[in-house]
């Protein structure tokens, strides 16, 4: 039937979002993409040499995936298919390869566009193998998540990765030029509430689009539009945030970088886009403890108690109070001195511990509660550190067999610089009763 209203060109009437009228028709309209698009760019390049290959298209939403292949499609002249893999099973794609093979049969390639293409799994993932090694389709999958987790490998090995960038403003602004030159007339914003507005779409085209289709639709001539009256006009969007997938670990990278790189302002920006996104505040609480101990470390003690106060704090007050906890947190550990000097050293503990087997303790360093075992040697040698005048004996607790290793070097920042003084005390301690 919707065949016969596209030939009829019925269709054209029926009412189009602002954002399907606005849809480029060739490359040169794409906002935001040039370092693909443009002259010389690698998809450009592949449409001048007459060479399209199967390739992934990963970006977040709504930035010209789905345009992008249309026109690719268009530019090398093969016939444009579309399936979804949320809506799509196998029965669709058997009947997708069916129709492609056909065309081939005719003369004519077809140029398969599978929008989330993650959403399938192996099996299907891997139906698509032979029909992009035989050229029956030239595949193109757009994802919003990383390809390197979601896609297998085989099919990654037979298309080229693409990534699409987060529109910009000046290319946010570019389609609101559009929208007002196709409306014909301007939206009804303040130059501040415009910048908002902007801000509200989170870099996703078709959704600054679909807002600018709310603006025009409330009464010409209307007084233009305040940032705070904006809020009531359009529901701002919540920042693109999956905790589940890519961006739950990006945004968690960024904030233990950033409080390892002494950028407080930065850390407690990352924290709370992980609250706005829907992080579950418990999993950001766990990470701070473990940047408390790895990144500050014996530099500040104080941080890993301070950081399991919080997590309690937390599970006392709840929500929204204990968020303050967490700003707090954040912002001690952001401007606390850093070590790692001792997660450094127990991996390299760890590593001796590997390679040297199953090393017997020195025999003082044994307890023999029973007389076999102080017949066998147990404890012999030990001496009570606190029974000596200095309350250190000096003995070498590593294995008989094993030379001695150093692998504690504390810093010279915050407390490691006092530990560094205690380590370096012991150390001279030590080699004056072997000494002796």
């Amino acid at each position: 039937m919707s065949d016969l209203f596209q030939s009829a060109g019925l269709e054209n009437d029926a009412p189009r979002p602002l954002a399907d009228r606005l849809r480029p028709t060739k490359l040169d309209d794409v906002v935001g993409q040039d370092h693909l698009l443009a002259k010389g760019a690698p998809l450009r390049r592949m449409l001048d040499a007459g060479r399209l290959s199967s390739l992934i298209l990963w970006g977040p939403p709504g930035v010209g995936k789905t345009t992008i292949a249309r026109l690719l499609a268009d530019g090398a002249k093969l016939e444009f298919e579309q399936i979804s893999a949320i809506f799509s099973g196998v029965a669709d794609l058997r009947k997708v390869f069916e129709r492609a093979k056909a065309r081939r049969a005719a003369g004519k390639g077809t140029l398969l566009f599978v929008d989330e293409i993650h959403r399938f799994n192996k099996a299907q993932q891997d139906g698509f193998l032979p029909h992009v090694e035989a050229g029956v389709i030239t595949l193109v999958g757009a994802t919003t998540e990383n390809p390197s987790f979601e896609l297998n490998a085989a099919l990654l090995s037979r298309a080229q990765v693409f990534t699409l960038n987060r529109l910009d403003d000046d290319a946010l602004e570019q389609l609101l030029k559009r929208a007002e030159a196709e409306k014909g007339r301007t939206l009804a914003l303040t130059g501040e509430a415009r910048a908002t507005f902007r801000m509200m779409a989170d870099g996703d085209g078709r959704f600054v689009l679909n807002l600018a289709e709310e603006i025009f639709a409330e009464p010409e001539g209307r007084k233009p539009v305040e940032p705070k009256e904006l809020a009531e006009l359009v529901q701002r969007r919540a920042p693109v945030y999956d905790k589940g997938q890519e961006s739950h670990y990006n945004l968690a990278s960024a904030l233990q970088k950033s409080i390892r790189g002494s950028d407080v302002d930065a850390a407690l920006y990352w924290a709370a886009r992980m609250l706005a996104g829907g992080e579950d505040p418990k999993f950001i609480l766990r990470r701070l403890v473990v940047i408390a101990s790895e990144d500050i470390g014996n530099a500040d003690p104080q941080a890993l108690p301070l950081a399991i106060a919080a997590k309690d704090a937390y599970e006392f007050l709840g929500q929204p109070e204990g968020e303050i906890a967490i700003g707090q947190l954040v912002a001690y550990l952001g401007t606390a001195p850093k070590s790692n000097r001792s997660h450094v050293a127990f991996k390299q503990a760890k590593g001796a511990a590997r390679d040297t087997g199953s090393l017997m303790p020195p025999p003082h360093a044994m307890n023999a509660p029973t007389k076999l075992m102080k017949n066998l040697g147990y404890s012999e040698g030990y001496v009570y550190d606190h029974d000596t005048d200095e309350g250190f004996a000096g003995l070498n607790y590593f294995p008989p067999d094993m030379d001695r290793k150093e692998f504690y070097h504390p810093s010279q920042y915050g407390f490691d610089k006092e530990i560094a003084k205690r380590l370096t005390y012991w150390n001279k301690k030590r080699q004056e009763k072997s000494k002796g």
